[in-house]
């Protein structure tokens, strides 16, 4: 867990990477994969890792994931990454985390303005306008990142459940 966290800190630290380096992987690995895969999702790694969630998101799926990039996690008040990663946290992190996946394969083309119920068991608020997605006022940098068990559209902010 010490590991998980330094390397948190080491990756908040850090200048993030241009979203646009956010390459589409083949469609032979999981959701997962391809966000362990990418060095612009090592928070979201770290933090899924925490909450026990790796087995589940390569599970069979479908799933679409709306994925915060480390810039995301760094908009959160200092020291939120940090605590949500203790272990005594540990709900409330898989709560936040399960708030950004979707049932389903939900692909940009298919993409609705209106309400999407997540994992969690929350609602999304999908607004499609001008020429871009926004959920829950995240706004979405890139779409139709697949998996074999589902699809990552890239968010701008780590979204919280209410």
């Amino acid at each position: 867990m010490k590991r998980i966290l330094a390397l948190t800190i080491a990756v908040l630290s850090l200048s993030p990477l241009a979203v646009n380096n956010v390459a589409a992987k083949p469609a032979d690995e999981t959701v997962v994969a391809i966000a362990a895969g990418n060095a612009d999702f090592s928070t979201l790694v770290a933090a899924v890792k925490a909450a026990g969630l790796v087995d589940t998101l390569n599970g069979a799926g479908p799933f679409t994931i709306f994925a915060p990039t480390n810039a995301a996690f760094q908009k959160l008040p200092k020291g939120t990454v940090e605590e949500l990663l203790k272990p005594e946290n540990k709900a409330k992190l898989t709560a936040i985390l399960t708030y950004h996946v979707v049932p389903g394969k939900l692909l940009a083309a298919a993409v609705k303005t209106g309400m999407v119920k997540t994992v969690q068991g929350g609602e999304l608020d999908v607004k499609v306008a001008g020429g871009g997605v926004t959920v829950n006022g995240a706004k979405v940098l890139k779409t139709d990142i697949i998996g074999t068990n589902g699809v990552i559209h890239v968010i701008d902010s780590v979204l919280m459940p209410k």
